[in-house]
């Protein structure tokens, strides 16, 4: 009983780990005013562009650094589309999500000459009980809590999330903090799909992210927008994860489709109100155009 405990508590902080780090990205996004529906996007594109760089220099940390980079770059993208235009933010991010499916489906063919998956690269080998990105989530779970409550930057996002007007008029420039906030959102989630592939099995497959950007941006909101809350879900959504992975190697005589709908299924009840009401940052989702009264 006490081996099964272990297990189960090592397989959720396995699973949550990809979570954690688009989660952290979100909150960042939606407390600074811009909702990021794209870190599903942005984890496919960074779990890919990890995958790339390892395999054209050989090591794992260029391929974590690639990663941050396109993973930024996507945050830029939403941020110019959603913030300089003003476009619909849950429209640019469906088409983030749509674009990084497509885009590494494509470059598959032209880089490896094969659709479905890559070669085996150079990955970041356990250390210990988990992997590194394992002990990179909890540092920065900490470290996002420090910046977002316990520094004049974190009360700035705050502001601009909140009430942007007033930011403004107390000379904080609400376009620079909110395009910061969401560019950090994509490294955060490049990070996550890097540990889906550089972190665990070496190589990128189409598909592997398999909504965990989604299910990243539902712990964000259970965790009502707070780093630690949002680890918290995390570590709830990993759970469900873990234990489905144990009731199939048990062999429990239950439902392997249950199963493996049930992160999705809670998923859909965090999002619903059903476990508790959260209530996003007042002017999220909201453009903010200088001098409109």
């Amino acid at each position: 009983m006490l081996n099964i405990i272990s297990i189960l508590f090592a397989s959720t902080i396995r699973s949550a780990t990809p979570l954690i780090f688009p989660a952290l990205g979100g909150t960042f996004s939606e407390r600074s005013g811009v909702v990021n529906i794209g870190l599903d996007g942005m984890m496919t594109v960074g779990a890919f562009s990890a995958v790339l760089v390892s395999y054209k220099t050989g090591s794992p940390l260029l391929g974590l650094f690639g990663a941050m980079m396109i993973g930024g770059l996507f945050g830029w993208l939403l941020a110019f589309l959603s913030i300089h235009f003003k476009a619909n933010q849950v429209v640019v991010g469906t088409a983030i999500n749509i674009l990084a499916g497509s885009l590494t489906t494509f470059l598959l063919i032209e880089i490896w000459g094969k659709p479905g998956q890559t070669d085996n690269v150079s990955y970041f080998t356990p250390w210990g009980p988990f992997n590194m990105f394992t002990y990179l989530a909890l540092i920065l779970v900490a470290v996002s809590y420090y910046v977002l409550y316990k520094t004049p930057f974190g009360l700035r996002i705050r502001a601009v999330g909140e009430h942007p007007r007033a930011a403004d008029t107390l000379g904080v420039n609400v376009y620079i903090m909110r395009y910061i906030c969401v560019i950090i959102s994509g490294i955060l989630a490049g990070i996550g799909g890097a540990s889906l592939s550089i972190g665990s099995i070496s190589l990128f497959k189409e598909g592997m992210v398999a909504g965990k950007g989604f299910i990243a941006l539902a712990a964000m909101i259970f965790g009502k927008w707070h780093p630690i809350g949002a680890a918290l879900a995390c570590l709830f959504f990993g759970l469900a994860d873990a234990i489905q992975t144990i009731s199939m190697s048990l062999g429990l005589n239950v439902p392997k489709e249950f199963l493996f709908a049930l992160p999705y299924l809670l998923t859909m009840l965090a999002v619903s109100g059903v476990v508790g009401k959260a209530t996003a940052p007042a002017a999220d989702g909201v453009p903010y155009e200088k001098g409109e009264k």
